[in-house]
């Protein structure tokens, strides 16, 4: 963990979007955002207001909350324009927002309940997409900023259990790349942030969640990558280091992704089925 800044964000400004409460990503991201020299306002949708605890990071990182609901284009543009207001123009988004309906009420993938799942892309994915119209259509977004967005690698591959927010995630890739070919003339970036398991609020609503995550952890040469480490590495990519990097989906995951299978878990594995006979 990295406790003193370097200012690799001085003078910047942005709105991040998500945090609930200490185990949330964009929590974190938030806190070192902060020690880099940030400023930024605190959203999540007024329904957050009773789920966390979001004064408390606000005044650790002398940051402003503005609630509004990403899926509603009114809260959207009200809180772009409250940005103006604040800070001129904002130089970074991020966006960490997923709610998967259908997951959380236990509704298997072969039998959604569509009027959920609608609901999940809309929050999960489409927000996105809503939220980088507004930047622009206000002229909230300066030249040169730019986006990140916490995905995960159910978005190419299948986890069962992960169910409809593997196709919220791979929409919300999707819209990363379209985005980036279109705000590439301003100079402004998009990536997506493709982040191991994370023991978050999110997380903990996906069943078989502590599976998927000793999963990641024995198959990946570092291990999981904790919200901490994501968050050091979402500020790099906030930063102007990252000026040339864009429409990209980044794997900060331990080196899950280009694994196959590590001998620990064939260890494991062979022992489960050899006690089965």
């Amino acid at each position: 963990m990295i406790n003193e800044g370097i200012g690799l964000l001085k003078g910047k400004k942005g709105i991040i979007f998500g945090a609930l409460n200490p185990q949330s990503i964009a929590w974190a991201i938030a806190e070192a955002a902060h020690r880099e020299g940030a400023s930024f306002i605190l959203s999540n949708a007024p329904v957050a207001k009773r789920l966390g605890t979001l004064d408390g990071l606000a005044e650790k990182t002398n940051s402003t909350i503005i609630w509004a609901d990403a899926t509603n284009d009114e809260d959207l543009a009200g809180l772009f324009e409250q940005a103006k207001e604040m800070f001129g123009q904002i130089d970074f988004i991020v966006h960490s927002i997923g709610m998967g309906l259908n997951v959380r009420k236990k509704r298997p993938y072969e039998n959604l309940n569509y009027a959920w799942y609608h609901k999940t892309l809309d929050i999960s994915s489409i927000s996105l997409h809503r939220i980088v119209h507004h930047a622009i259509e206000t002229e909230a977004m300066a030249d040169g900023g730019s986006i990140v967005a916490l995905s995960y690698i159910g978005a190419q591959r299948v986890f069962s259990e992960y169910s409809e927010m593997g196709d919220a995630k791979a929409l919300l890739e999707s819209i990363v790349r379209s985005w980036g070919y279109r705000l590439g003339p301003r100079g402004i970036r998009i990536n997506s942030i493709s982040q191991s398991p994370t023991k978050t609020v999110a997380g903990s609503g996906i069943k078989g969640f502590d599976g998927m995550f000793t999963f990641g952890d024995k198959i990946s040469p570092l291990g999981n990558a904790d919200a901490e480490s994501c968050a050091d590495y979402t500020v790099t990519l906030l930063s102007d280091f990252s000026r040339m990097v864009t429409m990209q989906n980044l794997f900060h995951d331990g080196g899950f992704s280009s694994m196959g299978i590590s001998d620990l878990l064939i260890e494991k594995l062979d022992e489960v089925f050899s006690e089965d006979g």
